[in-house]
């Protein structure tokens, strides 16, 4: 019997996919397997038998992925599993950037109960007029899941398209829309695009990937868009940039105190992924990978072990989380073949400072064998399934 922790609500159409081998639920202890979505594990104790947290969503940031990588807990998330759910956000939000329709609905409001309303609105629409975005030029920066699917929707709607992004991936480049312009060079997207919307994951080269240097390469009156996380963009300096006038509207999904209510900002409270098909997709996708972790070793999405999976063929399978230095192949498959025991497959991989190997075989002493494991020096944790 498995044990599986909630911290969030999860998709009942992915918890549906446990079977009877699994209990799972909010009040679990000493859980196998984790799956959240937005609260914070950083304050959370992390008990010895936890083999994997699962998100249910792409960003990490609510993980200690670096104690869970030193004590051999697989991390793995949902990419791509939310991504349609934050496109059609986003192209939204091209339409509440451009026609001032958010101000335009508040001011309707304040027409009830006054006299000749129709007079009054088509004496004060002139107030709302604002830019259409059909041949208009749209950066887009990181061409990921999301970040891919808003360059081609922006194609669609007439949109001139400049993507940028440095690690896109060949399956993300078929994908991506022919009449798209490769950018090489960020800086270009600064100072060409009218519109510039981030798609990027947060880590030391994203943090405040906006800010006052690059606003100032801007063209003035540029409408700035952030769905992928709120540090990318520093908002002490867009902020400022609205107040001058050099940006004329900034969208983003994660408010915050300082620029709730400023002229110029439409903030909506993370709604990137909250449809019921993303939440669905991302928890099915979530309790499949932290099951064929669980029950056969393999690892899907990781970001912190290497992506790897291997048919089952033979009675038990050794998964070993090990440091990435030389001689532990050696290391390992010396203490199997001492215990005359047949090496029925094989494989390893290497993810930065980790590697994993997974060895099938068949007859064992479970407990001499994960013992002798445990005593080269580097192996972190020793499974056999």
């Amino acid at each position: 019997m498995y044990k599986i922790k909630t911290f969030n609500k999860v998709s009942k159409q992915g918890l549906a996919i446990f079977d009877d081998k699994y209990t799972v639920g909010d009040e679990v202890e000493n859980p196998d397997g984790i799956l959240v979505r937005a609260m914070s594990l950083h304050e959370e104790p992390l008990n010895d038998n936890l083999l994997c947290i699962a998100r249910t969503g792409a960003g990490t940031n609510n993980i200690p992925i670096e104690e869970c990588s030193k004590r051999g807990i697989v991390v793995c998330n949902t990419p791509g599993a939310n991504a349609n759910a934050v496109k059609e956000l986003v192209v939204c939000a091209l339409m509440l950037a451009s026609r001032k329709i958010i101000p335009s609905i508040d001011w309707v409001r304040t027409l009830k109960g006054q006299p000749e309303i129709e007079k009054q609105v088509e004496k004060g629409k002139g107030a709302f007029v604002g830019p259409e975005i059909k041949g208009k030029k749209i950066g887009v920066i990181g061409l990921g899941a999301v970040g891919g699917l808003v360059a081609n929707a922006a194609n669609h709607l007439g949109m001139k398209v400049y993507g940028y992004d440095p690690y896109m991936s060949l399956s993300s480049a078929w994908n991506l829309t022919y009449n798209a312009v490769h950018i090489y060079d960020i800086k270009e997207i600064f100072k060409e695009c009218d519109y510039i919307t981030v798609h990027v994951p947060l880590d030391d080269t994203t943090r405040d990937m906006i800010n006052k240097d690059s606003i100032r390469m801007m063209k003035d009156g540029v409408r700035i868009l952030n769905f992928a996380r709120k540090e990318v963009v520093n908002v002490h300096d867009i902020k400022e940039a609205l107040e001058e006038g050099k940006v004329a509207t900034f969208i983003t999904d994660f408010p915050c105190e300082e620029i709730i209510g400023t002229t110029g900002v439409v903030a909506t409270p993370h709604l990137g992924g909250s449809t019921i098909e993303a939440e669905d997709n991302c928890g099915e996708m979530a309790v499949k990978q932290l099951i064929d972790y669980i029950e056969n070793g393999n690892i899907v999405n990781s970001v912190n072990l290497p992506e790897i999976h291997m048919p089952r063929s033979g009675k038990h399978r050794i998964c070993i989380i090990h440091k990435n230095q030389p001689k532990m192949l050696t290391s390992i498959t010396s203490i199997v073949a001492e215990n005359d025991v047949n090496i029925e497959n094989m494989l390893n991989k290497s993810k930065d400072s980790l590697a994993y190997t997974m060895l099938d075989v068949n007859d064992i002493d479970v407990d001499i064998i994960k013992e002798k494991l445990y005593e080269i020096e580097g192996v972190i944790r020793v499974r056999i399934i």
